[in-house]
């Protein structure tokens, strides 16, 4: 019986928390929306591109190995606190160990362990996805601006006449990127503006149309300041640079209209940068690109600021 004469124990309010504090995790965990065939991927959407899944490996290596480092964290704070705390009919203080070479050279050599080993892979990881030797079917100006995109389709249209190589819409781009584009590259264009809407989902944006099965190589300027090309499913970003032309490649493999957003903080209204990816059949990507021409968007938007002689021959050596 407690001194106040009640019989309640001082443990209770203690287990009541610890009670809601496990039903409150409970709830946490299954309220996500989350179904059993979710959990592996550990909070990454559906891989949409041939090259998704090499980056969804590494993220679930990278939490594989945070889950162990702290898993044997937790457990050495587990056994500390209950091997070594203080005996309750002692008050001197245990024992001090200082100067343990073997426990300091442990804690030393063990992380530099981790971090190379989790180097290596994501060294491994992004030399392929940034490989750009394989030479591209389709290829995508992806221009970004303060509050929308542009995307120039570098590609032979029936009816379109031009060259993407000399454009001087595209002086931006180095001549590195362009030895890959079309010869005789009239092309069309699309460009959105925060308002814009996808006719079939009512998202906002523009909607960049790719075909499935292509390798799509996405050549990344800007005309203001720095942003990022998300797009979500495709597990891959890259950001957009003023003065510097970024590039990589994906192959879609799932058809349907997904998300992509602005990735980096541009400005007031970066939250309203979101754009559309919509992943259709060869044949409908072709009859896309005419529908552009006959709207009468051919040729080339600017793609942005024009790159320093120094920036250009770096690019055009190093590609």
């Amino acid at each position: 019986m407690s001194p106040n004469g009640s019989d309640r124990s001082p443990r209770r309010p203690m287990r009541r928390k610890l009670l809601q504090a496990m039903t409150a995790g409970l709830v946490l965990a299954t309220a996500t929306g989350c179904t059993y065939k979710d959990f592996p991927r550990l909070g990454m959407p559906t891989p949409t591109t041939e090259e998704a899944p090499r980056i969804l490996s590494l993220w679930q290596g990278s939490w594989a190995a945070a889950l162990a480092v702290g898993v044997l964290v937790w457990g050495l704070i587990l056994w500390s606190a209950m091997f070594h705390r203080r005996s309750r009919t002692k008050v001197e203080v245990p024992p001090q160990t200082r100067y343990n070479m073997p426990i300091e050279a442990l804690y030393t050599v063990v992380p530099i362990i981790i971090i190379s080993v989790l180097f290596y892979f994501t060294a491994r990881d992004e030399t392929k996805l940034l490989d750009l030797s394989k030479k591209p079917d389709v290829t995508v100006n992806v221009v970004g601006f303060q509050w929308s995109w542009g995307f120039n389709y570098v590609e032979n249209v029936p009816g379109v006449s031009g060259n993407a190589k000399t454009d001087p819409n595209l002086n931006a781009i180095p001549d590195g990127f362009k030895k890959d584009f079309p010869a005789n590259a009239g092309g069309v264009y699309d460009v959105g503006t925060p308002g814009t809407r996808n006719p079939e989902t009512g998202n906002p944006g523009p909607t960049l149309w790719l075909p499935k099965g292509k390798t799509v190589r996405f050549v990344l300027t800007s005309r203001d300041v720095i942003h990022s090309f998300w797009v979500v499913p495709f597990l891959m970003k890259q950001d957009v640079i003023p003065g510097h032309t970024n590039a990589f490649q994906v192959t879609p493999n799932h058809e349907g209209t997904f998300l992509g957003k602005c990735a980096e903080l541009c400005g007031v209204d970066h939250s309203r940068m979101l754009f559309n990816v919509k992943v259709v059949s060869p044949a409908a990507y072709e009859k896309h690109l005419k529908e552009l021409a006959a709207k009468g968007q051919t040729g080339y938007i600017p793609a942005g600021i024009a790159q320093t002689s120094h920036e250009k021959n770096q690019r055009t050596n190093n590609l």
